[in-house]
């Protein structure tokens, strides 16, 4: 799946919108892959997965587009 960056914390978590869905989908820093969490912005195209969690879905494998 493809979306975008909607906000990010300071506590090394923030939130994607996939693209033609309006459910934003939970991601945690440790979801990165070849990114680091400081270089991420609001507004990012980036690429993922997405799991089950105990609170609803959760991306993976989050990448930059």
């Amino acid at each position: 799946m493809t979306g975008t960056i909607k906000r990010l914390t300071d506590k090394g978590f923030g939130f994607i919108t996939p693209d033609g869905q309006e459910k934003d989908v939970f991601f945690h820093s440790s979801a990165l892959v070849g990114v680091t969490f400081n270089d991420l912005r609001v507004g990012d195209m980036v690429s993922f997965e997405t799991e089950d969690s105990e609170k609803g879905p959760r991306a993976k494998n989050v990448q930059k587009a």
